[in-house]
């Protein structure tokens, strides 16, 4: 067995560690997610803490981890009458980001169930990691049905397993942690809102503590037992204060004070609901005992609120999680009033400090973890400002408009991509549509399908009784359908005839609309823009919608038009993702006015290179962008040559023309036609 990284040996990352342990003392706090960038010891603190939690008492023989004081009287492998107990480590069950519903929740035998009318079941993930830690790694690639079913499960302390009538339910009391990188994408806020806490990790830019970062990791690598000898003693003392905490944890008392701290600060940030109310008063009880002390303290809620708070505070997808601390103490000050509650104005110098208490006796090295340019003269047939001759004229990045709820484009016909709220699409979840032959396991019986199949061969089969005989080729899977998220990539053109800057915002304003409605519907998204001699990947498809908003705010424009180089860019980035993912429809958003400049015969060229992507079926909408009184109907040219359609910035607001939709579909049956 590999022995894992000491958990006192995690140099910095308090708040990680504070976390983290603040789970272990009190579960219901509701588990952690922990968001960074890559190489920042999210996993290794994560698995090392499985070794600090002590040990369980689980009744001997029980695959579903029941405590012999107070067994479950729903357990499938119950009742238990006075079964031998045994003493062992609490597990870390790890979810992997591929893992099926029913590896997950775990399965019922559904031939055994229908034939001989018992409950064959084969416990999933939740059921090995009851009474201990359940770690997700990458929790925002995981599908989000296996997200809700995961913090349902951790929600209500049990797992519910229901095939055609037939259920069976267990306990599933776990520590649930999550890590995840935002560059690959975000959790929906409805999801984040389920962590009880969050904190944020990155690397130290201090020199000294990355040195020692280093040194630990080396050594630990040359001899990992040798060097988690040299820290059992810490290890050992933090294990013994986390069974101290949870039993001075009943005894912590919660004063009127500290709530009416608690429910002011949820109000001023403007949390959504209470569970930020009820986490916050759990964290800060866990905080009192882990501290040693039987009543919560000012410092204790403010901490409290740096934990629970940041990921719900978000009022837009594209806002980056963070506090205003200023706002929180001034906050705390307010509410602070005359009552019984010992709560005294924390001793900066003085242990806690209206920081957090140190998560092991060992403490590593600490680490702190223009206006508007002229723009260039000359001006189009509709009056626009143009780039200055040679095509040089770049301009400061204009702001994005204020974005506003676009209407919905889809993919014309049924894929089978990641599940997601775009397309249709056939999917393990949704309403059924047919049955089938199951290939593999069975997941989704379809109950009257089989018995239809069944039924014919009962006489051959010798039926006598009442049961049904059933073999395994009469059993039939539900065909479902959903919706699939498709790969959105965007064109933008960042020319000099988009550079008016009111007209750029308006256009940043409706790609960035189109950006929220992507990461409501869990599209991957990504980035081509074209402007002088040349077009480029300005953001590679990925599921962070957030990093193709900024690459957005900060886009340039000036200089020529060269559309065929945008689309040829693009018609290569589609080409490489079909290898990657080939199951991934793609919706192809050209934002231009249709211009083309630069080069030899810049329409012509343009023109072949839009008839690639109606060649290959490429479902696509141009975004036109022309403005003023005088209008060429270059972008409706171009949308015919893609074999798509063409819609105004005022056409893409969802309270504007209602066959959008109806257009997008249209257009492309008539070109498959």
């Amino acid at each position: 067995m590999t022995t894992p990284f000491p958990f006192t040996a995690v140099v910095g990352q308090d708040d990680l560690r504070l976390a983290l342990l603040l789970n272990a003392v009190s579960p219901a706090v509701g588990g952690v997610l922990v968001r960074g960038e890559k190489g920042t010891a999210k996993s290794t603190a994560v698995r090392a803490l499985a070794a600090l939690l002590p040990e369980v008492e689980v009744v001997a023989g029980c695959r579903f981890s029941c405590d012999p004081a107070a067994p479950d009287p729903t357990c499938p492998d119950g009742p238990h009458t006075g079964e031998g107990a045994e003493a062992r480590d609490a597990r870390m069950v790890e979810l992997p980001v591929g893992a099926s519903e029913d590896r997950l929740v775990g399965a019922l035998d559904i031939e055994r169930a229908l034939a001989e009318g018992v409950k064959a079941f084969e416990p999933g993930l939740l059921a090995s990691a009851n009474r201990g830690i359940l770690y997700v790694d990458e929790v925002n690639l995981l599908h989000d049905h296996l997200v809700d079913v995961l913090l349902d499960a951790a929600a209500m302390g049990a797992s519910y397993v229901e095939r055609e009538g037939v259920s069976v339910r267990h306990a599933a009391r776990f520590l649930l942690v999550g890590t995840m990188n935002p560059e690959e994408g975000e959790l929906r806020p409805q999801l984040l809102d389920r962590f009880g806490l969050t904190v944020e990790v990155a690397a130290s830019r201090e020199p000294d503590q990355r040195v020692e970062v280093v040194r630990r990791r080396l050594a630990y690598d040359d001899d990992p037992a040798a060097f988690a000898a040299r820290w059992a003693d810490e290890e050992r003392a933090v294990r013994q204060r986390i069974v101290s905490a949870r039993e001075l944890l009943p005894k912590v008392r919660l004063g009127d004070g500290a709530l009416k701290q608690i429910a002011a600060t949820c109000a001023a940030f403007e949390v959504d609901g209470m569970r930020a109310d009820i986490v916050m008063a759990r964290t800060a009880t866990a905080l009192a005992a882990w501290d040693g002390r039987s009543d919560v303290l000012a410092e204790d809620v403010r901490q409290a609120a740096l934990l629970a708070l940041p990921h719900r505070r978000r009022r837009n997808p594209f806002d980056a999680p963070g506090l205003d601390e200023d706002k929180l103490d001034q906050t705390l000050q307010e509410s602070a009033g005359d009552d019984d509650d010992p709560d005294p104005e924390p001793d900066p110098d003085g242990p806690g400090g209206g920081g957090q208490p140190s998560p092991s006796p060992e403490e590593g090295p600490q680490g702190g973890d223009a206006g508007a340019q002229p723009e260039a003269g000359g001006d189009g047939a509709d009056g626009e400002p143009q780039p200055a001759a040679g095509g040089a004229g770049e301009q400061a990045p204009a702001r994005a408009a204020e974005p506003f709820r676009t209407k919905a484009l889809t993919v014309p016909g049924v894929g089978a991509g990641a599940a997601g709220r775009r397309s249709r699409a056939r999917t393990e979840r949704g309403r059924t549509t047919g049955a089938l032959r199951p290939r593999g396991t069975l997941t989704k019986l379809h109950l009257a399908a089989t018995v239809r199949a069944a039924a014919p061969h009962q006489r051959a089969r010798g039926r006598s009784g009442p049961g049904l005989v059933l073999r395994r080729d009469d059993l039939r899977q539900a065909a479902r359908e959903g919706r699939e998220g498709n790969l959105v990539l965007f064109v933008v053109d960042a020319s000099g005839s988009m550079a008016a800057r009111q007209r750029m915002s308006a256009v940043k304003g409706a790609v960035l609309s189109l950006l929220l409605d992507a990461y409501q519907r869990r599209d991957k998204v990504g980035l081509v823009t074209f402007r002088g001699t040349a077009a480029e990947v300005a953001l590679p498809p990925t599921s962070s919608v957030d990093a193709a908003a900024v690459r957005l705010e900060s886009l340039p424009t000036g200089g020529r038009t060269p559309l065929a180089a945008g689309l040829l860019k693009a018609h290569d980035v589609l080409r490489v993702e079909r290898l990657r993912d080939p199951s991934r429809r793609a919706l192809l958003v050209v934002v231009t006015d249709g211009r083309a400049t630069g080069g030899p015969e810049p329409v012509a060229l343009a023109g072949r290179a839009a008839r690639l992507f109606g060649a290959e079926s490429v479902a696509s909408v141009v975004v036109d962008c022309e403005s003023g009184p005088v209008r060429l109907g270059l972008a409706g040219r171009l949308a015919e040559e893609l074999g798509g359609t063409a819609v105004t910035l005022d056409e893409l607001r969802a309270d504007a023309i209602a066959g959008l939709v109806r257009d997008v579909r249209g257009t492309t049956s008539r070109r498959a036609a």
